[in-house]
């Protein structure tokens, strides 16, 4: 049987799910809202589903619940956050107002967050930042999943990255990662028994892989083999390497319960665009792109599920529903 939810109701649950689980107020309601804004958009791999993961490392003390963000203004267009290993979410929130008032006073501004734990959605922080009018880049590293191009051990994480810019309405949102697919996917398609395509991932002797056990135990291969790569690294020196955060084979594994905090990196660079217009052009570049039959505009499948979701809420099957009031405490 499946539960119809509001949206405040996504939310209000995590929220209970995650103070229940030892997050504060501050750490849980900023990550409540991200879950509420990924169930509205239909991103659900990181919506409610996800929240076992993040009470679960919250038990454990791999995401301290209680951390309060620090913020440094390093150069006029530089904010530093530390996360003091908690949620990325709460860390963002805190340096969103001195990032945006760079980027509006200097053209350009740079958010690094240290310390933090992974931050799901990327595109849930760009899009932020589009609807203030700015162009946002963000890149994030997550724990080694992904051999490198040639390899056959997990080096890099699946490293996403993000971009999202204003246009006359919602906004443009380029969301992926560097790997061929997520972590969840594998682990999903394993607890299933089900098969995965044959470029998704490599077995522990680096071949490719059919078999989602085999491929737990071996790794993710990367999007497009070198290019994937490519930029798996470049994420790794913009996320980690500018933030000094753990690289992702130094992080500890976001999989299980072993090892503390991961001390993972997200970078977000805001751009302000600077001319009148900024937001038509991009509407008439999108417009054209999107007069070829067939073609779909990124973030436009997102809004449509948000407006939707604002409705009709959304559905959540029995079994997770039981597992989050138990989490909740709520029966």
């Amino acid at each position: 049987m499946a539960h119809r939810l509001s949206l405040d109701e996504v939310e209000t649950l995590a929220l209970d799910c995650l103070t229940a689980s030892g997050g504060s107020p501050l750490q849980a309601g900023a990550v409540a809202r991200s879950i509420r804004d990924a169930e509205a958009e239909g991103t659900r791999g990181i919506g409610l589903g996800y929240l076992p993961w993040y009470c679960g490392h919250l038990k454990v003390g791999k995401i301290a619940g209680h951390a309060l963000p620090t913020v440094r203004q390093t150069a006029p267009g530089m904010v530093m956050v530390d996360a003091g290993d908690g949620f990325a979410h709460p860390a963002y929130e805190a340096g969103e107002a001195a990032l945006v008032a760079a980027a509006r006073s200097q053209g350009i501004a740079l958010i690094g967050i240290s310390n933090a734990y992974a931050c799901g959605v990327l595109g849930y922080f760009t899009a932020r930042l589009a609807r203030q009018g700015l162009v946002a880049l963000m890149f994030a590293n997550a724990s080694s999943t992904m051999a490198p191009w040639g390899g056959c051990k997990p080096f890099f994480g699946t490293n996403p990255w993000s971009l999202a810019a204003p246009r006359n309405g919602a906004p443009l949102i380029l969301d992926s990662s560097s790997s061929a697919t997520a972590y969840v996917n594998l682990a999903t398609a394993a607890a299933r028994g089900e098969l995965i395509p044959p470029h998704w991932a490599l077995d522990a002797e680096g071949q490719p892989t059919t078999d989602a056990e085999a491929a737990l135990q071996g790794s993710i291969a990367p999007a497009g083999g070198h290019k994937g790569s490519a930029l798996a690294l470049m994420v790794e020196v913009l996320a980690a390497g500018l933030t000094g955060a753990h690289f992702s084979h130094e992080a500890s594994s976001l999989g299980d319960d072993l090892g503390g905090p991961p001390r993972l990196g997200q970078t977000l660079i805001a751009i302000h665009p600077g001319q009148a217009g900024f937001a038509a052009r991009i509407e008439g570049l999108l417009a054209e792109m999107a007069s070829q039959p067939g073609v779909r505009i990124p973030g436009d499948r997102r809004h449509s599920h948000r407006q939707r979701a604002e409705v009709e809420g959304v559905a959540v099957d029995d079994a997770l529903m039981g597992r989050l009031n138990s989490l909740a405490g709520r029966r």
